[in-house]
């Protein structure tokens, strides 16, 4: 992998792949970049792709004390290694995060958005304590338990749900990586739509949900879509919190061309 040099120190491990317009592609809790693998070919025709390990994952490092707007730092790393400005895709946490970039003044030209990690009203929020469980569970190296702690209690999927995934080919990737999930819930928030300071952000914006997610993502998709002035809210054809790739992979490759 490529790598560049964050704001501070931290170094960050990147692919780049295809030819036409810049699109970063930023992943949400557990993976690292292989996460667009599949995507990734759809793309490489119409775009060129940029892909990352976000800090703390795969071959890029970390800092001893982390912080959101590191994260951020870390985007525009290599957003400036795709020529200064890119259009940016998001999903999950990694969406959340993506909004906070934007909304700190990112040099992102256009900004899409796969079902981020807010709750809209009549949907409960995660307990208020979920950060500080999970330090405490990561501190005595209970990676299991936390990745079931996030699972259950933050994205809300029931026990049996998590029984399925744990004899899933990719549960020992996320042990792995279990250690940033505080991350993703300290750039999560309240998980409050921010509604007043999208407000103001005039880029223009596709916020993508598939038909066969969680009531509450799709909740969260359409009310961000709708916060923003230029927002455009989208289903497209897909199972729970995932988009069928080729859908999505045209669906971007139009969003990132069209003038």
């Amino acid at each position: 992998m490529r790598k560049v040099v964050s704001r501070d120190g931290t170094t960050i491990a990147y692919e780049k792949a295809g030819d036409g317009p810049p699109i970063v592609l930023l992943n949400g809790s557990f993976r690292d970049h292989t996460i667009f693998d599949a995507l990734v070919p759809e793309l490489a025709p119409h775009c060129t792709t940029y892909v990352y390990d976000r800090r703390g994952r795969g071959q890029s490092g970390d800092s001893p004390h982390y912080d959101v707007a590191r994260e951020i730092e870390d985007l525009e790393a290599v957003i400036q290694e795709a020529g200064g400005s890119a259009v940016v895709f998001a999903g999950s946490s990694g969406a959340n995060l993506a909004v906070e970039a934007a909304l700190a003044g990112s040099p992102i030209s256009r900004l899409a958005l796969h079902e981020p990690f807010y709750r809209t009203d009549g949907f409960p929020k995660p307990p208020w304590n979920v950060a500080k469980t999970l330090r405490v569970l990561m501190e005595e190296d209970r990676r299991q338990e936390a990745v079931e702690y996030y699972l259950g209690s933050f994205l809300g999927l029931s026990p049996d749900t998590v029984a399925d995934w744990r004899k899933g080919p990719i549960w020992a990737v996320n042990e792995a990586n279990a250690h940033t999930l505080a991350y993703d819930v300290a750039i999560c928030g309240d998980c409050t739509v921010p509604a007043g300071r999208l407000a103001g952000y005039t880029t223009p914006a596709l916020v993508l949900n598939s038909s066969g997610t969680s009531q509450w993502l799709r909740a969260a998709a359409r009310a961000t879509a709708a916060a923003l002035p230029h927002g455009r809210s989208l289903e497209l054809p897909g199972s729970w919190h995932r988009i069928d790739m080729d859908v999505l992979g045209q669906t971007l490759a139009e969003f990132t061309t069209t003038a």
